[in-house]
């Protein structure tokens, strides 16, 4: 039977075997591009359609980047075979990032063409190495390869069935694949499988996610200077820059500060760490890197137009992204704690106060506004913690 002869899986147990590897951070790399693909994206289409159609290109490029955090968590990148799917995914993944801003225009194939190339190839490798070394997970691996032939046929023929019918053969694709681990990636004469099967490196896992996090704030960061670096440097313009730097800094803190080490605890230590990892990394972070990349689109528009008439699409980005991000946060954060964080929920609570008045107010002003609640949220979690300890 075709297989490795040796074993590409991680070694458990020692103290660097669940170390994020060089080429990991390596491959990373792409996904700092396609960040910036889909921000850049959404401004250019700020209308409730391009709303959807980011939305859901960002949904396909985090499924990618998570799937293949999975991997590596099980095979050791340290190995050449393993590292040479690396670099074949990343030139995959640098097809799909440039093709971000026309995918639903004339660049629809190669889109989809390396998204199912990704994530179909990454899989037959994965039958190939677990096939003598691991047959619980080749037979996990059976199922998902089924489940994303069955989307990539979809996202093909969406691709091939024109600008106008795309949006539709995409959607039900996406949701297949998302719907996917939920239902135990049932298949006919395989069964399904429970998250008991996925043995993972919880701290391992943990700590990918917590790196995409940085690079999707990187990218914001990178907006803020960039932009400000080519505008006349008024007050104005000095005041924006540090209303949404400052906010970058908050969103940091809010995920950093208490959730992300807490959590990282308790998947390292828990009894079924392939539950935590399936919940509260590959769904639930999708939020949170969805509300920094909204972020992202608010910073440039409070920095390139800070006072005047307030648009909309201005009012819903500005408040859109850190809601996205607080409820991201809150239920990220409880399934480490016994209760949603009451901070988040009047940070959610003092947004919607904002979006009552936010006709009335500037860009800068509205900014510094949802600035100051994410402030609030992140010193208020600060003291509450320092208080129970």
């Amino acid at each position: 039977m075709i297989g490795a002869r040796k074993s590409l899986l991680r070694r458990r147990g020692g103290h660097e075997t669940g170390r994020v590897t060089y080429v990991e951070l390596f491959f990373d790399l792409v996904f700092v591009f396609a960040i910036t693909q889909l921000s850049h994206g959404l401004l250019e289409h700020l209308t409730p359609l391009g709303a959807v159609q980011t939305g859901l290109l960002a949904m396909a490029v985090w499924w990618v980047w998570i799937y293949t955090s999975w991997i590596t968590n099980w095979l050791d990148p340290e190995r050449a075979s393993v590292r040479l799917l690396m670099f074949v995914l990343m030139a995959a993944g640098l097809v799909l990032s440039a093709s971000i801003p026309k995918a639903f225009a004339d660049r629809g194939l190669a889109f989809t063409g390396a998204f199912v190339f990704m994530q179909v190839g990454r899989s037959l490798f994965m039958l190939w190495a677990l096939r003598h070394h691991d047959t619980g997970n080749y037979r996990n691996f059976l199922r998902i390869t089924a489940w994303l032939v069955l989307s990539g046929t979809l996202w093909i023929a969406g691709a091939l069935a024109g600008e106008q019918a795309r949006l539709g053969w995409w959607a039900t694709a996406i949701a297949i694949e998302y719907l996917m681990p939920a239902a135990g990636m049932w298949v006919p004469g395989l069964g399904r499988s429970t998250t008991a099967d996925w043995t993972i490196d919880g701290g391992h896992l943990a700590e990918r996610c917590a790196l995409f996090i940085i690079i999707a704030l990187g990218e914001s960061v990178l907006v803020t200077g960039a932009t400000f670096a080519g505008l006349a440097w008024t007050g104005e313009t000095i005041a924006a820059f540090a209303v949404t730097f400052a906010g970058s800094v908050a969103l940091w803190v809010v995920y950093f500060n208490i959730g992300a080490k807490r959590a990282s605890r308790l998947i390292a230590t828990s009894d079924d760490p392939g539950r935590l990892g399936r919940s509260g990394y590959t769904y639930l972070h999708i939020l949170i890197v969805a509300g920094i990349v909204v972020s992202a689109v608010a910073d440039e528009l409070t920095l390139t137009h800070p006072h005047g008439h307030i648009e909309l699409e201005t009012i819903v980005v500005i408040l859109g992204g850190p809601a996205l991000y607080l409820i991201g946060t809150a239920l990220f954060k409880r399934l480490s704690a016994p209760n949603l964080p009451l901070s988040h929920l009047v940070g959610l609570g003092l947004l919607a106060v904002l979006s009552a008045i936010a006709s009335y107010m500037s860009p800068l002003s509205l900014s510094a506004g949802t600035t100051a609640v994410l402030i609030l949220v992140a010193v208020w979690e600060w003291m509450s913690l320092r208080a129970r300890q």
